[in-house]
C-alpha cells in the first residue's frame, strides 16, 4: 500500500464509510487532536522506558490502544449522521473509564496530598506527561464541539476529561519515582525588573 495517494490534495480527506469533508472539518479537527495526544504519549512512553519507567508506561501504551479506537470511531459518521456501520471499527468500552480512575486513586495513595497549583515540570518525563495533559484538554475540545453537531459516545468526552486527570496524576507519579518534588506555583509579589530596553 503506498503511502501517498494524491486523494487528499485539494483539502479534501474520505471518513471511514465513503464521506469525503474538507480536512477543517470539526469532525477532522477532532480525530486529529486524538492523533496527536496519541503521539505525544508515545513521546513520553519513550522516555519512561529509557528512565526504566515499566508501569506507568505499559499504562500509557494501553491508553494509546483506546485513543486509536475513539479516533476511528470519530472518523466513522455514525449512521444518523449519513454514514453507514461498519463491523470493523471496534466498540469503545466505556469500561476503560472506571480502569482510569482506579489507577488515579492507586497513584495518590503513592503521593503527598496535593495542597497548591503546581507548575508543569520536573523530570523530562513528568514535563512530557504535562504536555500530553494539555494536549488532552484540547483534544476534549475539539470532541465536545463535534458533538453539537453529530452523534458522539458521551463516554468518549468523559474519557478524554478522566485521562487528564490521569495524565496530570502520573506526571506527579513520575517525579516523585524520582525523587524529584512538586514545583509549586507561586505568585510574584515584587515587581518586574529589567533594563527597559
Amino acid at each position: 500500500m503506498k503511502i501517498y495517494t494524491r486523494t487528499g490534495d485539494r483539502g479534501e480527506t474520505g471518513l471511514f464509510g465513503g464521506q469525503r469533508v474538507r480536512k477543517d472539518h470539526v469532525r477532522v479537527d477532532a480525530y486529529g487532536e486524538v492523533d496527536e495526544l496519541n503521539s505525544v504519549l508515545g513521546l513520553a512512553a519513550a522516555r519512561l522506558a529509557a528512565d526504566g519507567e515499566t508501569e506507568i508506561r505499559g499504562r500509557l501504551r494501553e491508553i494509546q490502544t483506546e485513543l486509536f479506537t475513539i479516533g476511528a470511531n470519530l472518523a466513522t459518521p455514525r449512521p444518523e449522521d449519513g454514514g453507514r456501520a461498519s463491523s470493523h471499527i471496534p466498540a469503545f468500552a466505556e469500561a476503560r473509564i472506571a480502569e482510569m480512575e482506579g489507577w488515579i486513586d492507586d497513584a495518590e495513595t503513592q503521593l503527598e496530598p496535593l495542597k497548591t497549583f503546581i507548575l508543569p515540570g520536573g523530570s523530562e518525563a513528568a514535563a512530557l506527561l504535562h504536555l500530553a495533559r494539555t494536549v488532552c484538554r484540547r483534544a476534549e475540545r475539539r470532541v465536545v464541539s463535534l458533538a453539537h453537531e453529530a452523534h458522539i459516545e458521551e463516554g468518549m468526552v468523559i474519557y478524554l476529561n478522566r485521562l487528564s486527570d490521569l495524565l496530570f496524576t502520573l506526571a506527579r507519579l513520575a517525579n516523585h519515582r524520582d525523587g524529584i518534588a512538586d514545583i509549586p506555583w507561586v505568585t510574584r509579589t515584587e515587581p518586574a525588573t529589567g533594563n527597559g530596553g
